[in-house]
């Protein structure tokens, strides 16, 4: 029995298998767990309700019968739509991995007259990361986000749309987009999830359009809908300053072999609060590009691992204090340094990829995020590929050409 995917419209049936077409009397049996609901005519659009499976019995004449199985996926129905909706197009999907980061140390130097700080930080890209998944979408009006999670907006707050916007701003391109979010770095964890999300729907975007903008155009656009973005268009590595949007890329100071684990617990910091309590006066006075150049020849420890925000960060939330201060104990000499990334409300532990006992056995810390991680780069011309998927022989991106 053959077994073929199938797109209906108005008028049409397409079919891998070349012979349905030439069928004269065509009868259906359907599976018991599926239901097909089909227009009396085929000048009706057939409408299709959880149908996954369809037999068709087919004959040429009386005596000659047979049986072919055609399967019903919706997601080859989408792909099949974004093939249709640009022809010309060089790239119809595209799926890409979308990794956080971690701050290895991060120094708040003063405060800016427009508001903002201005920090000198080692911004370093980590394996752990979303998936994106964009297809070409026939409406030249707006573009379409869904998610698996809930709590994330799915409108133009979402900073996903907001970086299609800019691209569209910038370059002129009219090209609309079907996003699916798949998301595994948690919000409010200080990782920067979201400006990866932008600075990756910035990169696809381009793709989509036969790459219109250079990388530095895309880096320097970002820094409009937010100061963590422009790092992504780094290699990876880099010292940023600035509000954080002026990045200056590093050969990779710190082993890719070199394991973490992190561990965020499900309350989040609120950044503007933990910079209303930030005291520069108070902040240790170390020169960043000491703590760079140190960790450079030397590597990680924990004197090197500096976060000004950290002790802001303990006031507004002192469970996070005290989170740090047992992982250290606990830890009995296991992590090379202990340290919160960003504004919080993420703890990282550098050398190892294993929790402290207390994480899993303690009652308080049953609803922690936890995940191991390792540091990671990208190759020039090319978006970040998530480790293991590589180690299992996938290309770097799934990229699909319109035919």
């Amino acid at each position: 029995m053959a077994s073929s995917h199938f797109l209906c419209n108005s008028h049409h049936l397409y079919s891998s298998n070349s012979q349905i077409n030439s069928f004269r009397n065509v009868s259906l049996s359907l599976s018991s767990s599926y239901r097909v609901r089909l227009s009396s005519s085929f000048g009706k659009k057939p409408q299709f309700q959880r149908t996954q499976l369809v037999t068709v019995m087919a004959s040429g004449s009386k005596t000659d019968r047979k049986q072919v199985e055609i399967v019903y996926d919706p997601d080859e129905r989408l792909n099949k739509l974004a093939d249709e909706v640009d022809m010309d197009a060089g790239v119809s999907r595209l799926t890409l991995f979308s990794p956080c980061k971690i701050n290895v140390f991060l120094r708040i130097t003063s405060k800016r007259e427009d508001g903002f700080h201005d920090l000198a930080s080692l911004f370093h890209v980590i394996s752990l990361g979303d998936k994106i998944k964009f297809s070409l979408s026939p409406s030249k009006l707006k573009d379409c986000l869904s998610t698996n999670v809930p709590g994330v907006p799915l409108d133009d707050t979402n900073l996903i749309i907001k970086a299609l916007n800019l691209y569209r701003e910038k370059t002129g391109s009219d090209k609309f987009f079907w996003i699916h979010l798949d998301k595994k770095v948690p919000t409010g964890a200080g990782l920067g999830g979201g400006s990866s999300n932008a600075a990756t729907a910035l990169w696809a975007a381009n793709q989509f359009s036969g790459c219109l903008a250079t990388e530095k155009e895309l880096q320097e656009w970002s820094s409009e809908i937010g100061s963590d973005i422009p790092f992504f268009f780094s290699h990876g590595a880099a010292y940023c300053t600035g509000r954080g949007e002026i990045v200056q890329d590093l050969p990779p100071p710190i082993s890719f072999d070199l394991p973490m684990v992190l561990i965020k617990p499900p309350q989040a910091c609120s950044t503007a609060e933990v910079y209303k309590r930030l005291r520069l006066d108070q902040a240790i006075s170390i020169d960043p590009l000491t703590l760079l150049e140190k960790i450079s020849r030397e590597g990680i420890s924990q004197d090197v691992c500096v976060n000004d925000l950290e002790s802001p960060a303990f006031e507004v939330l002192p469970s996070l204090k005290r989170l740090k201060q047992r992982i250290i104990a606990a830890g009995c000499g296991q992590y090379d340094a202990v340290f919160m990334s960003g504004s919080g409300s993420t703890i990282v532990g550098i050398g190892s990829p294993d929790p402290p006992e207390f994480v899993y056995d303690d009652e308080e810390y049953q609803d922690v995020f936890l995940s191991e991680a390792s540091f990671i780069t990208r190759a020039a011309n090319q978006w970040y590929t998530e480790p293991f998927a590589m180690n299992a022989s996938s290309s770097p991106a799934d990229i699909s050409h319109s035919v």
